[in-house]
Parts: C-alpha cells; structure tokens; sequence
C-alpha cells in the first residue's frame, strides 16, 4: 500500500480561482479539499451531511440563515452540521481546508432558500 504525503502549502500555492476546491486526500468515505475563499459564496444548504471547515490562512465569516454567525481565523474549525443553510464570506481572501463526504456537490444545495 502506497502512502501519499500532501503539502497543503505547495498545493494552494495552484489556487487562483476562488471557490473552486481542488482534492487534497481521500479518508473512507470522506474528501479533504481546499479552495480560495475569497467574496461571497452562495447560500445553500446540505440535507445529508456535515461539513467542516479548517482556516490554514485568512479569516472567514459563515453566515447561518437560522443562528449566529461564525468568524473563524487562522487554525480555527467549525461543523457546519446538515440542514443548516449558510453562505461563506471572506472580504480579504482565506485557504480552507474542507473535510465531507466525497459525494458531497462542491456547490450544495442551489434550490435552497435565498438564492444560489
């Protein structure tokens, strides 16, 4: 079995288009990914799965539709837990490492209320 070593640094250093996650790592069933958060992303929302969200770089805001919002700077992470509809923001830009299910639509839900 082959062990695959991951440099996040050298990996983000190909991320030049916000909001688009590249795979870093497979974990069972799970991905890791990381995207430039850099402006608003859409509101939307996963029915059938958590998401979580580690800053390596950068601050970012995700707003909860139904709750209070979470700022996380860097080294800091967050569960954004199923059927809560939220929308990250990062004014300045952020690296973000995301943790889901592999199945997981990089976009979410679109059809969920506010907007896409």
């Amino acid at each position: 079995m082959k062990i695959t070593k991951v440099s996040p640094k050298e990996i983000s250093k190909r991320l030049n288009k916000p909001w688009t996650p590249l795979k870093l790592l497979n974990v069972n069933d799970h991905v890791v990914r990381m995207a430039l958060f850099k402006g608003e992303y859409h509101w939307h929302v996963h029915r059938g799965e958590d998401e979580l969200f580690y800053v390596l770089k950068g601050e970012v805001k995700i707003r909860v539709k139904e709750g209070e919002d979470v700022v996380l700077g860097e080294g800091e992470m967050v569960v954004v837990p199923r059927g809560v509809e939220h929308a990250p923001v990062s004014e300045e830009g952020a690296l973000v490492l995301m943790f889901e299910p592999e199945a997981l639509k990089s976009r979410g839900d679109e059809n969920a209320s506010g907007g896409g």
